[in-house]
């Protein structure tokens, strides 16, 4: 038997790692699975591991106030040190460009254990965009002994760089995630209903989205969007939901004190005012996925978005110069917009006003996979 550890610690890393730990666990005579967890997403990170209803074997929760990088690596590798000690794997799995899995991989490293990295490839060449994302899935990349490319691209990018690691097309689990848990919520109206609720609650009655009315759902935490990046993707939201009074636009504001002072700047007391704006509080997994599957466009700075929207057929414009997925470019899935005000404004009225434009994208084929990302990573090792 195979001795299996997944190490996450972000809500988007769990999103993408809890299927695939699902999955392992349908063959427990060949792998033995054990979950650690660092907890640098706290609150978001536990929400999602109760949606799949996976139960981590080790929590290193190192979350501390006012930490920083140099505070979670540290505490990443020194937590890990110990639970590799005990459990001694057989292979380390980590994903994607967060500072938990560089880190995870390189205390894996230090006791010569293999490393597999999910997600494994993408690169902008731009070390400091976004930063410290690109460094990270790059040192990553050198460590692993099984990469996990989502996109022919991707894989593509590793062997350019002569990576030692074997090297496995697999498509991204972030599509088996989502397609499972859109599953869920039709099967069950009880579970749908209750997302309902939960965004009611939060500040939006997705009731009013009834006889055609249309959404934008609007995302943002980048760092190196913080300050004026920021300021000027308020202003834009601003000028847009002024614009356009029969469209809502929702905004479920990251935690991070660098991406709500702007907000409080731009629009001060005047959101009130703005009957089509509504800020609310972060989502969980769940309510996000029903509320961005009720929209007609996302507006965000994430990349796991642009994974994740266009398998719902919502057109993604990314507040970013520099994007790590361009086979979404490529496929017409998303457009890059950066954070300068008038751009932004542009561009999506050009959705809201253009309704071939809008088809193109909507229907453009998300180059991401086809959900069975997890069962190809178990094959290739077996």
């Amino acid at each position: 038997m195979k001795k299996i550890m997944l190490v996450f610690g972000t809500r988007p890393e769990a999103v993408k790692m809890c299927p695939l730990v699902k999955e392992f666990r349908k063959h427990p005579d060949e792998f033995g699975v054990t979950v650690c967890v660092t907890g640098q997403h706290r609150e978001m990170l536990d929400q999602v591991l109760t949606v799949f209803g996976v139960k981590p074997d080790y929590d290193l929760n190192i979350m501390k106030e006012g930490q920083d990088l140099y505070d979670i690596t540290a505490r990443v590798l020194t937590g890990m040190r110990d639970v590799l000690r005990e459990v001694r794997p057989d292979v380390v799995l980590v994903h994607g460009d967060t500072t938990t899995s560089t880190a995870a991989a390189m205390a894996a490293f230090y006791q010569q254990i293999p490393v597999g990295h999910v997600e494994a490839g993408l690169r902008t060449r731009d070390i400091y965009s976004p930063w410290p994302e690109e460094m990270n899935r790059q040192i990553t990349g050198r460590i692993a002994a099984y990469n996990f490319s989502p996109t022919p691209l991707s894989g593509n990018n590793l062997r350019a760089e002569h990576a030692m690691g074997k090297i496995f097309v697999t498509g991204n689990t972030v599509i088996d995630a989502l397609y499972w848990v859109v599953e869920k919520l039709k099967s069950d109206q009880n579970l749908g209903d209750e997302q309902k609720r939960v965004l009611l609650d939060a500040g939006y009655d997705v009731d009013r989205l009834a006889n055609g009315k249309k959404m934008v759902l609007i995302t943002g935490h980048r760092r190196e969007n913080f300050g004026d990046g920021f300021i000027s993707i308020c202003q834009a939201i601003r000028q847009l939901a002024q614009k356009y009074p029969d469209v809502d636009f929702v905004y479920p504001m990251h935690l991070n004190p660098n991406v709500r002072k702007p907000i409080h700047e731009v629009f001060g007391e005047d959101s009130g005012h703005l009957g089509n704006m509504f800020f609310m509080e972060p989502l969980g997994y769940l309510p996000f996925v029903y509320l961005m599957n009720q929209s007609a466009i996302v507006l965000t700075d994430s990349g796991g978005i642009q994974e994740e929207a266009p398998g719902l057929g919502k057109p993604v414009l990314v507040m970013r110069d520099t994007t790590e997925r361009p086979e979404a470019l490529a496929s017409g899935t998303i457009r890059l917009v950066g954070t300068h005000c008038h751009k932004i404004v542009d561009e999506v009225s050009d959705l809201l006003d253009d309704a071939a434009a809008y088809e193109r994208m909507s229907h453009a084929v998300n180059p991401y996979g086809d959900g069975h990302a997890c069962k190809r990573i178990i094959n290739a090792l077996k």
